[in-house]
């Protein structure tokens, strides 16, 4: 069986690279900037914990006129970014990223594999949260 969604989803994680790389070498130019959502919740991502606790689930960060040490690796990219004027480092896994944009290029990509995983962990966990008593009557409504 060809694993479609795979095969699409590694190369557009390719293509956010080569974004990545185009930054590092020619900077941003003509407006751009990109909005990068990660789960904060992915074990390889590396933040500082007051982040974390913030952005307990997902956190968006833009890349624009304040970045620093933008580094390109193999599973994921550093860079650091300020916020309320800390210079923070962060290590963000490439599988944990869940969409990027341009807004000003009006490109962008949702990476499916992830926002299906993370509906699968929401319906996980609505079941869990659903107690053995209760009705929900929303299953009975007519159309």
């Amino acid at each position: 069986m060809i694993e479609y969604q795979n095969i699409l989803d590694r190369n557009m994680l390719n293509v956010f690279k080569d974004i990545l790389i185009n930054i590092k070498e020619e900077g941003l130019k003509n407006n751009n900037h990109l909005y990068i959502t990660f789960s904060t919740k992915h074990q390889n991502v590396k933040l500082p914990n007051w982040l974390r606790q913030k952005y307990p689930e997902e956190m968006t960060i833009v890349i624009q006129y304040e970045y620093y040490d933008l580094e390109i690796n193999k599973n994921n990219f550093s860079i650091s970014l300020s916020f309320n004027d800390i210079k923070t480092n962060l290590i963000i896994d490439y599988n944990s990223i869940i969409s990027f944009a341009d807004p000003s290029a009006n490109f962008g990509l949702i990476l499916q594999n992830h926002k299906i995983q993370k509906k699968i962990n929401k319906k996980i966990e609505k079941k869990k949260s659903n107690k053995n008593n209760v009705i929900n009557f929303s299953n009975y409504k007519k159309n």
